[in-house]
């Protein structure tokens, strides 16, 4: 990619979003920002993950997932889904399992719980379109957004 590229790129607008998922008895948080509702009847949301991501390889298996919607004011919050451990990335927050047995964060604007209806690999990342099964709100404040926070993801693994 040229740098006109990678430029125009860092300039879209995105929300900024913790996924989480499981497999068995095995839990995962991540940050996710490509994402985007694709169709209202029935609803359906698209993530894309790049295969590396420990999240990715739970995906596959499980084929389930929940969406959380951040504030504003949860930069620092945020953060802790970026460590490389899994189990402390849940450490001393409030949690509960949800309908898809996904991790249901209480710190969130809301949230959506998702089951995998179809997937396809495009360039380096894979697109994962999710059925919302079931969603609550916690609260209005405002989304946090890439406009919010600084270190657009642009792709890179």
């Amino acid at each position: 990619m040229d740098k006109k590229q990678i430029k125009a790129l860092g300039k879209m607008t995105y929300g900024i979003y913790v996924l989480t998922t499981c497999h068995d008895e095995k839990i995962n948080g991540m940050i996710a920002s490509w994402v985007s509702q694709v169709s209202y009847d029935p609803p359906i949301v698209m993530v894309a993950l790049h295969p590396r991501r420990y999240s990715h390889y739970l995906l596959e298996k499980n084929k389930k997932f929940a969406l959380h919607i951040l504030y504003q004011s949860q930069k620092e919050f945020m953060k802790r889904f970026k460590g490389p451990d899994p189990e402390a990335k849940f450490d001393e927050i409030e949690w509960t399992r949800g309908r898809t047995n996904c991790p249901i964060l209480k710190e969130c604007i809301a949230y959506m719980e998702c089951i995998v209806r179809e997937s396809f690999s495009m360039g380096n990342h894979t697109l994962f379109f999710g059925e919302v099964i079931e969603s609550n709100i916690f609260s209005d404040k405002e989304p946090l957004s890439t406009n919010d926070y600084e270190g657009v993801y642009i792709g890179k693994d």
